[in-house]
């Protein structure tokens, strides 16, 4: 099903030539994936300490956007400059659930927002992500199926972040917005499981 997640590939062919220079520079993946959770988690923790004020929710939005661009990078320098590793696959995908966690949790502070929605649609977006880790543990590949990812999570909340930070108080828009992810974020655990069942069984 389609998903954002789609246009990593022509994300990455715009970022491969800031990654060259990083990796001649001495940069690691690790490095990457480190600095991606601790932009996170700076962000999350200003969302959290001021719940619904402008500047951290109008913030949101760049902060993801430097983040998936973070993460695009970690995986070119492990990829394409040899720096594959276990500890940077472990890093990988704890750095990626903490720092959605970090991020979308303090949503549940702010006004305009149902707070059991959110935690709701952080909870699937994690299982949804382990479903996709699972898949490797019986002989697939690391899922990405959609139609809610990351990448979409992600837009979500960016969305919802610019809406509320410009002052649009609109309870009813949001739930329906969270609502939507958590039909979306169920359907995605689905696919990924039946994807995954599939590749390691063929018939």
């Amino acid at each position: 099903m389609p998903t954002i997640y789609q246009l990593k590939s022509r994300f990455q062919d715009l970022l491969r030539p800031i990654c060259r220079k990083l990796a001649a520079a001495g940069v690691t993946a690790n490095q990457v994936t480190v600095a991606a959770l601790v932009l996170s988690v700076l962000e999350g923790l200003a969302l959290w300490l001021f719940p619904g004020a402008p500047l951290p929710l109008l913030l949101l939005a760049p902060v993801l956007f430097i983040r998936m661009g973070l993460n695009a990078i970690d995986g070119m320098l492990a990829r394409e400059h040899g720096q594959k590793s276990d500890l940077g696959a472990i890093l990988n995908e704890l750095g990626d659930v903490l720092a959605d966690a970090a991020l979308y949790l303090p949503f549940a502070l702010v006004p305009a927002m149902m707070p059991d929605l959110v935690i709701g649609l952080v909870v699937l977006g994690l299982v949804g992500e382990m479903t996709g880790v699972v898949a490797v543990m019986i002989g697939a590949s690391r899922r990405y199926d959609g139609p809610f990812g990351k990448s979409d999570r992600a837009a979500l909340f960016g969305l919802c972040g610019f809406l509320v930070g410009l002052g649009l108080s609109a309870p009813l828009l949001y739930q329906f917005l969270f609502g939507a992810g958590l039909l979306l974020s169920a359907v995605t655990i689905v696919n990924r499981a039946r994807a995954a069942l599939k590749e390691s069984s063929p018939s």
